[in-house]
């Protein structure tokens, strides 16, 4: 009996933009996934807690969860917004092509905007056994959640480094008393995906 095809697979390299260090991450996932199966996905590897609102910004097109386009229909024009739960990821990857880029915008308030480059998937990822999805690559921890966008975590930073700085004490309290900014355990971060997700 012939082996069922996998399902296609995608890669992307996200970056979180004004930031530095630089946190990036490059993912590879289901292309049968929407943008609403992404997202929870994107939030794990990044860090982040999934507690604000996000958009896919591809070209002129905004898609986001129902809730979120119904909201922005009270106060604007939601004709180029889509519903993420609609549409598959390999769609938009093929009419954007190798290097096409979009945007996952989180946290209106903060402004944290990444920055997804469609990568080419190692073909040896058709043929071998691997978890996915799985995250392959990465550097450098994810700010903290309501840190105030790219300014806040640039001071965020500067207190937590300078013991004789304002704010150095309350800074590492309201983080938990440590942070490094150079954190990023990519083993762990696909071991407990993995072991969360399992069945």
């Amino acid at each position: 009996m012939p082996t069922p095809p996998k399902p296609e697979l995608v890669t992307f390299r996200m970056e979180l933009q004004d930031v530095v260090p630089l946190v990036w991450r490059r993912v590879i996932v289901p292309g049968e996934w929407t943008f609403a199966m992404l997202h929870p996905y994107l939030q794990w590897v990044m860090g982040w807690e999934s507690a604000h609102a996000h958009e896919f910004h591809v070209g002129e097109i905004v898609i986001a969860p129902k809730a979120w386009i119904q909201q922005m229909a009270l106060n604007s024009n939601v004709d180029r917004y889509r519903d993420e739960k609609k549409g598959s990821l390999s769609k938009v990857v093929r009419e954007l092509g190798v290097t096409g880029e979009f945007e996952y915008h989180y946290d209106v308030g903060d402004g944290w905007i990444h920055r997804i480059v469609v990568e080419q998937t190692p073909a040896g990822w058709t043929k071998i056994e691997l978890p996915i999805p799985a995250c392959t690559a990465g550097e450098n921890a994810c700010p903290p959640e309501d840190v105030g966008g790219p300014p806040g975590y640039a001071h965020f930073l500067e207190c937590i480094a300078n013991p004789s700085k304002q704010g150095h004490v309350d800074m590492l309290q309201w983080t938990g008393g440590v942070f490094d900014p150079k954190g990023f355990d990519l083993n762990r971060l696909n071991r407990e995906w993995h072991s969360k997700h399992r069945g």
